[in-house]
């Protein structure tokens, strides 16, 4: 019996530079084989065409990627089919996707023929001033987060000063000698996902993803960052060296700087950091201390200065919880304009097009 198996990650989400994404990596020919790109305005059925393509093809699929929505987490911006090599993904702002081998390798699925447009037209006005409002709170979240960002990164400055980092290459050499063996294949893949985003429902951390793929979870206990970034750092270049696809996931504050989790699916093996903002809810199979590489004595010199920057960074990462929160309740007024000229009788008819081409590879 086929083990299934379902990974919900982002791929994209508000940071301290604005919104940034991993989305261009999707639409891959060298990678995937098929890739669907629903272009569609707000409320016209992308995020239901796509749960409805998971829910039907989960059961044949030995692992399905959901790639959620960081302003509304409970939708979905993309689905991906590992068995089929199937993409599909929301192609609209702020994640925009353009076909790079149309009709070759893309199918662009257009919701735009499925609205009655002058009822949509006719509240141009208010849905201008909506639109204003949204962007205007996806602002101030970045702006928090920047904020945020400048307190911890302080922190993690600091930590590395106190860091040892030979001893931290030598456990990475440990490790790998234990638990990554030699394929002595071709180099392995890396994808580039985020486990967690801030939210309106606050910092959401996908730790199932974690247990469905992986049985065997080293936890990185490590408040700053500095042993935790290089660690895992040694580990994914091990790894891709000896030929293991894997799942690479970054902090929303730091980006592409900051990796916080390490998922090697092949070997069922996971390296998850553990924070005061995100924790591992089950017990992991061994757990790593940053204390371990620190001089202790030296960070204890910086305790006030590292206490009041976490204590700020909290507080003003609240409120770009509350901004995004906001947003999204200006988001779902946005989306009943549109919503009440969508003729979902049509969407649904593409819906059922996209997912009998689907259904049709499996046989």
């Amino acid at each position: 019996m086929k083990l299934v198996k379902q990974a919900d990650f982002f791929l994209g989400a508000n940071t301290p530079n604005g919104f940034a994404s991993f989305f261009s990596e999707l639409n891959d020919p060298a990678f995937t084989d098929h890739c669907y790109i629903i272009k569609g305005c707000p409320g016209s059925g992308k995020s239901t065409m796509m749960k409805k393509a998971a829910d039907n093809t989960a059961w044949k699929e030995r692992l399905t990627e959901r790639i959620h929505c960081s302003s509304d987490p409970d939708s979905l911006d993309g689905v991906i089919l590992h068995d089929t090599k199937t993409i599909i993904a929301d192609g609209t702002p702020p994640h925009p996707i353009e076909p790079v081998l149309p009709i070759a390798y893309e199918t662009v699925v257009s919701l735009y023929g499925c609205f009655d447009r002058q009822k949509v037209a006719d509240r141009r006005k208010e849905a201008m001033e909506l639109n204003k409002k949204i962007k205007d709170c996806h602002k101030r979240c970045c702006c928090y987060l920047a904020g945020a960002e400048l307190l911890l990164h302080d922190n993690f400055l600091i930590a590395s000063q106190c860091t040892d980092y030979l001893k931290i290459a030598k456990l990475v050499q440990r490790l790998v000698q234990k638990e990554i063996p030699d394929k002595k294949s071709v180099r392995g893949t890396e994808h580039k996902r985020l486990l967690n985003a801030f939210t309106p429902k606050g910092n959401i951390v996908y730790t199932d993803t974690v247990s469905a793929l992986c049985s065997k979870v080293y936890v990185i206990k490590d408040e700053y960052s500095a042993s935790s970034r290089a660690l895992l750092d040694g580990l994914k270049q091990a790894a891709l060296s000896r030929g293991y696809d894997l799942f690479f996931c970054y902090s929303p504050l730091g980006w592409t700087d900051q990796p916080e989790h390490l998922l090697i699916p092949e070997l069922e093996l996971g390296f998850f950091t553990e924070n005061s903002y995100i924790s591992y809810p089950e017990k992991p199979y061994r757990v790593i201390h940053h204390s371990r590489f620190t001089d202790k004595e030296r960070l204890r010199l910086k305790k006030q200065r590292l206490s009041f920057n976490k204590r700020a960074a909290r507080e003003i990462l609240n409120e770009a919880v509350g901004s995004v929160a906001a947003a999204k309740a200006l988001h779902d007024d946005l989306e009943s304009i549109y919503g009440s000229g969508v003729d979902f009788a049509k969407v649904n008819k593409m819906c059922v097009q996209m997912l009998s081409e689907i259904m049709a590879r499996y046989h």
